[in-house]
């Protein structure tokens, strides 16, 4: 009776961990889902950007240049325009006139 006791125990014992490793995750999944993203334009490097990027690219990850003014990325929200990106570049909420390839 008593090595059914324990045996019994650890099973809960390990159900138990499971159920707190499962809660963790999730919550910090929800965590990740709640902080807000915006559209940053000009800041994806080449084949980097995410989907429905402008004209020359048809989704995610189709971008054929560095930077490419209308391709976007998803960013934590204010942090576009203040990112720190090479030649005095900057980001924008808005699609860009620079760095396009060719028509």
């Amino acid at each position: 009776m008593t090595y059914q006791t324990k045996k019994i125990s650890g099973l809960a014992v390990g159900c138990a961990f499971a159920a707190a490793l499962g809660m963790a995750a999730s919550s910090q999944s929800a965590a990740a889902a709640d902080e807000k993203k915006e559209k940053c334009y000009g800041v994806a490097k080449a084949a980097d950007n995410d989907c429905a990027a402008g004209e020359g690219t048809t989704c995610a990850g189709t971008s054929k240049i560095d930077y490419q003014g209308n391709s976007w990325k998803l960013v934590p929200a204010g942090t576009c325009v203040t990112m720190e990106l090479p030649d005095d570049r900057k980001g924008s909420l808005e699609a860009l006139d620079r760095d396009l390839p060719p028509a």
